[in-house]
């Protein structure tokens, strides 16, 4: 299925039915009263947030979507039918924003939540209902209102618990297979992962969700690479694990990709680096032990100096992934 996180879409809430006028038409009741009825309600746009339901992708080829419109009234003061409620499934973790401007209307932060986002337009009133003392054969009657109508931005921000970030390559999809049930696709060239993955980890009774987000590249909050399609993912995490490859084949300064990844974090959200975090060396098994002081001694030194947790491991071997699980429920217990 295709990935989609974000769409512009147009709702709008059904209109209200028009009053009626009527005279009663009885034999032997020659001048029968006014008996129209009143229109039907139009129906509303609700939005609900669904944990079925994972993408935006049942908005990519839709551009409008309308709610029914009320029945009109009829005779014997018979009301017109309302028109149904269009109940729309979105994702937990989706925000909706007004268009162009982008201010939030509602923040979907937990399955079976509901909004209304535009209401159905009233019915008219029927004549009977402007029957009076010294107006008993009124023709007056209302026609229906048009329900709201709004266009609106869905984007949805993936919600779990931490996320993975790194440099194409550094091994998050590798990683998130060896620690959780996700099976992502898994390549040696950049930008293997296209879409953001989600994984479920246990640690006995307990569980917690990782995402997969794409690889950052220098100026991905500039919109580069896959740029800010997925840095605002990374807005839900609750902790952040830096992935760093330390194995010194690709020709990079593993302390100087850690500071790479947070500069493009702040630059997208100064927020975003004063989150917990854990910076974890990769690919230590790659590393010859013999070569004397290697990327993972810098990178541990950096560490330690600035104050950030870090593990050594090795995803591929699932070498030290259970102190990393380990790491993770401690923070999950803290939080």
């Amino acid at each position: 299925m295709m990935f989609v996180d974000r769409a512009i879409i147009t709702f709008r809430a059904g209109r209200g039915g028009d009053g009626c006028v009527s005279f009663r038409r009885e034999k032997f009741v020659p001048r029968g009263g006014p008996d129209g009825g009143d229109g039907g309600n139009g129906g509303s746009i609700v939005l609900v947030s669904d944990p079925r339901v994972h993408s935006l992708v049942d908005f990519s080829h839709r551009h409008t979507i309308r709610a029914a419109n009320g029945a009109p009234g009829s005779g014997s003061r018979k009301t017109g039918r309302s028109g149904a409620d269009e109940r729309i499934s979105v994702p937990p973790g989706t925000v909706v924003k007004t268009h162009p401007d982008e201010r939030m209307i509602v923040d979907f932060t937990a399955p079976e939540m509901e909004f209304e986002l535009a209401r159905g337009g009233r019915g008219g009133r029927g004549n009977s209902r402007f029957k009076s003392s010294v107006n008993q054969a009124p023709r007056r009657a209302d026609k229906g209102l048009n329900g709201e109508s709004i266009t609106v931005i869905l984007e949805l921000k993936l919600i779990a618990f931490a996320g993975l970030v790194g440099l194409p390559n550094a091994g998050k999809s590798t990683l998130i297979s060896r620690i959780s049930g996700a099976r992502p696709r898994i390549a040696d060239y950049p930008f293997t992962t296209l879409t953001p993955n989600l994984g479920v980890v246990y640690h006995g009774y307990d569980s917690l969700v990782v995402a997969d987000i794409p690889g950052i590249i220098a100026g991905a909050h500039r919109g580069e690479g896959m740029g800010l399609s997925f840095l605002r993912h990374i807005e839900r995490n609750r902790v952040l694990i830096y992935l760093i490859d330390v194995s010194g084949f690709d020709g990079t300064d593993p302390v100087e990709t850690l500071r790479l990844l947070k500069g493009e974090l702040a630059a997208h959200d100064p927020r975003l680096v004063r989150k917990r975090a854990i910076v974890v060396a990769n690919k230590v098994d790659l590393i010859n032990p013999e070569s004397g002081p290697s990327g993972v001694d810098q990178l541990r030194e950096h560490c330690d100096r600035e104050g950030l947790a870090f593990l050594a491991i090795s995803a591929l071997r699932e070498r030290n992934l259970d102190a990393l699980k380990n790491k993770l429920f401690e923070l999950y217990h803290e939080s």
